[in-house]
């Protein structure tokens, strides 16, 4: 980009994907050979293709999906089945867009939102992305250890106190750690570490998914799940009025998409090598990658607590991943099902959870001191929230003061990047001959404004409730 916002040749990552343009090379004339195949081939083809939209996934299938959709079945049973698949759906209207925007010109949206919004809205995005990344590190280390602790108390009946269990919890945390810098340091290996990195994560999604399927199937097997009531959850006819209830939901449309995971998608595209030919596949991965994997598991888990917890003596306890199991198996699924096949399932979600957040951390930190997102510096820059694996023994005394003010950080930033990708996607300067028009156009901002205002009423009853009422 020249300085007066016209169009220049730009090279996104190259740096990465140079490393293998014969990948490129094919997976370019693949996709021209599936334009003319039918839908069962093309979507074969192209499903074979996807990767950055099930980072996604696996970036949202943290302990903030678990604990919503927990608190959802426990509390309401099959009543509000309704409302991850909307929250969800608004979220991937605005990747969308920037999807739309990235793969067109290739720029960075740092550097996109810098130039044709404003310097400090970007600054402000990378910063409250990084807050974000490090900040909510800690409950992901300390929902992985509970669970690990868990597992190991039923299969062994060790069960430490004191300074003891401090010591095996700081091991979980450096052994998770190490596993994770492993993973995440194959990211910036070129095409071929990058694919790996996205196998390794869409298989923590698949183990993710089989483990809460297992549950569930167990329950369904026993009789305990009214499937008449599952698929009339999907309706949105019921609404909570509990003050409890209502800022759950909201919560769920504010935060489906999280500030750190508006900052990460553009840059996996990039990565990629992807340019405007890849602009069918990017929507496509974002469906099948994103929205489908994450319908699927925040429904299981629903399903799991409305046909085990709902409506028992342990619904009205305080739900969280690290206890679920333990109620779920006590209320009809059996304790082994419970405890450790559910435990793998949240492991699987902290685990990929980790590992993004320390991606998206590298890129950030890359972006604010202007260094390409290669070799050690990227790296290093991976490991800003490495110190978040202490979360195994503070985030019970560290998250009462910390998680609020980030989490408002990330609050009040999400609907800037969404108004912000909205004004991009009506940029000239930005789009030029890619620039929506005619019915598109109507479309695009038909369908961003609405994205937008669910997200401002959301995020603004939110704060509401928070620091006024």
């Amino acid at each position: 980009m020249s300085d007066d916002g016209s169009k220049q040749p730009v090279s996104g990552l190259s740096h990465i994907t140079a490393t293998d343009p014969q990948a490129l090379s094919r997976e370019r004339e693949t996709l021209r050979a599936l334009a003319n195949k039918g839908p069962i081939e093309r979507f074969r083809g192209y499903f074979s293709l996807t990767g950055p939209g099930w980072l996604q996934s696996a970036f949202t299938l943290g302990g903030g999906s678990a604990v919503a959709s927990l608190y959802l079945g426990a509390h309401y049973g099959y009543e509000l089945m309704w409302v991850q698949p909307l929250a969800m759906g608004v979220g991937i209207i605005m990747l969308m867009a920037t999807s739309h925007q990235t793969l067109s010109t290739g720029v960075r949206p740092f550097r996109a939102m810098a130039q044709f919004i404003h310097p400090g809205v970007a600054w402000a995005w990378a910063l409250a992305t990084l807050i974000a990344s490090f900040v909510f590190h800690l409950p992901q280390y300390s929902l992985a250890a509970g669970v690990t602790e868990d597992i190991m108390n039923l299969l062994t009946g060790w069960s430490p106190e004191g300074g003891a269990r401090t010591a095996f919890l700081i091991s979980v945390g450096i052994v998770i750690l190490a596993v994770s810098i492993g993973i995440t340091w194959s990211y910036g290996r070129g095409i071929r570490g990058i694919r790996l990195y996205e196998r390794v994560l869409k298989a923590f999604i698949w183990l993710i998914i089989l483990a809460f399927g297992l549950v569930v199937a167990r329950g369904a097997a026993s009789g305990r799940i009214d499937w008449s009531a599952v698929a009339g959850g999907f309706i949105p006819t019921s609404i909570p009025r509990d003050a409890q209830g209502v800022t759950t939901v909201m919560g769920a449309f504010g935060a489906a998409v999280g500030i750190n995971m508006t900052f990460l998608f553009g840059y996996s595209l990039l990565a990629r090598g992807w340019g405007p030919e890849h602009r069918d596949l990017a929507r496509f991965d974002l469906v099948t990658g994103m929205l489908l994997p994450y319908v699927l598991v925040t429904s299981l888990v629903i399903i799991a607590a409305a046909s085990t917890i709902h409506g028992t003596e342990f619904a009205p306890q305080q739900i969280l991943p690290a206890n679920a199991g333990v109620l779920i198996g006590s209320s009809g699924v059996g304790e082994f099902t419970g405890r450790v096949v559910f435990a793998l399932g949240v492991l699987g979600m902290a685990l990929s959870t980790i590992t993004l957040q320390m991606i998206v951390a590298g890129f950030a930190v890359c972006e604010i001191f202007g260094w390409e997102a290669q070799g050690w510096r990227f790296r290093l820059a991976c490991l800003v929230p490495a110190p978040g694996f202490l979360g195994v023994v503070l985030w019970e005394t560290m998250g009462t003061w910390v998680a609020l003010p980030a989490f408002t950080i990330g609050l009040i930033m999400l609907p800037i990047a969404y108004v912000s990708w909205f004004i991009l996607q009506n940029s000239r300067g930005l789009l030029g001959d890619d620039l929506p028009r005619g019915a598109s156009a109507v479309r695009w901002n038909i369908a961003m404004a609405t994205a937008v205002t669910v997200t401002l009423v959301s995020v603004g009853y939110m704060l509401w409730t928070r620091f006024v009422a």
